[in-house]
């Protein structure tokens, strides 16, 4: 009866001691603890997850600054004021997406207009009008886009760079075990936390990127409609002011 209690303490012994080994599930912890090619696969994610965040935050500010000066320049615009005077104040040096459009516009439209003898409605002023309007749009869409695509990237990739990892730390693991002859919890949980920890990182740096990505896709997309129909209001009263001065 003592001998089987003895035997008894001791595999209690030996579980609190594998318990206490495989303890330390910080993140920290679990990081340092990963083998190199774990610890580069959460390196790139993280630095991944910065660059999300870091693109998340300067678009969604960049969105709430065209919008708000796109909607005074419009305000301007409509208030009855000079074209002319208008134009030499935003749209000569524009500093907004909406002022450009009409910066363009209008600076074709002025350009065709000093012609002499020019038919500014039969000589090819509203096609030029039209092509400027959606050059600049394009432009500056592309520029406002400018690395959206990462977000579209990381998105999808992220989690299975982060499965990955989890095979990898997985298979750690069960080198671990055929080395040590022992599947205690102290040889497996480490590998086990390491991978997925690194899931983890992975599905963090995922889901942000990819509801970031769907919502300023969709803002953009708004802001083109808007851009496009001003230019569109825009070049309609360019062209009644052709047919005025004929």
């Amino acid at each position: 009866m003592q001998r089987q209690e003895a035997l008894l303490d001791r595999a209690v012994d030996a579980a609190n001691l594998g318990v206490s080994a495989a303890g330390d599930l910080s993140v920290w912890a679990l990081f340092m603890h990963a083998s190199l090619v774990v610890k580069i696969v959460m390196l790139g994610l993280l630095i991944c997850s910065v660059m999300v965040w870091a693109i998340i935050l300067d678009k969604f500010v960049t969105l709430r600054r065209i919008n708000r000066e796109a909607t005074g320049f419009e305000d301007r615009f409509w208030s009855g004021g000079s074209l002319d005077d208008l134009y030499e104040s935003d749209g000569a040096k524009p500093t907004n997406p909406m002022s450009a459009v009409f910066g363009a516009a209008m600076g074709e439209w002025r350009r065709s207009a000093r012609i002499p003898g020019v038919d500014l409605v039969r000589g090819g002023v509203k096609e030029r009008v039209d092509r400027a309007i959606g050059i600049t749009i394009t432009r500056e869409m592309d520029r406002l886009r400018r690395w959206v695509i990462f977000l579209a990237t990381v998105a999808p990739v992220a989690p299975f760079v982060g499965l990955f990892g989890t095979v990898w730390g997985i298979m750690h693991s069960f080198s671990s075990i055929a080395a040590e002859h022992n599947t205690n919890l102290s040889v497996v949980a480490p590998g086990i936390s390491e991978a997925l920890f690194a899931t983890a990182i992975g599905l963090l740096t995922a889901i942000p990127a990819y509801v970031a990505y769907n919502v300023i896709s969709n803002s953009m997309d708004l802001f083109q409609d808007r851009l496009e129909g001003f230019g569109t209001e825009f070049a309609a009263i360019l062209s009644r002011q052709s047919e005025e001065r004929t």
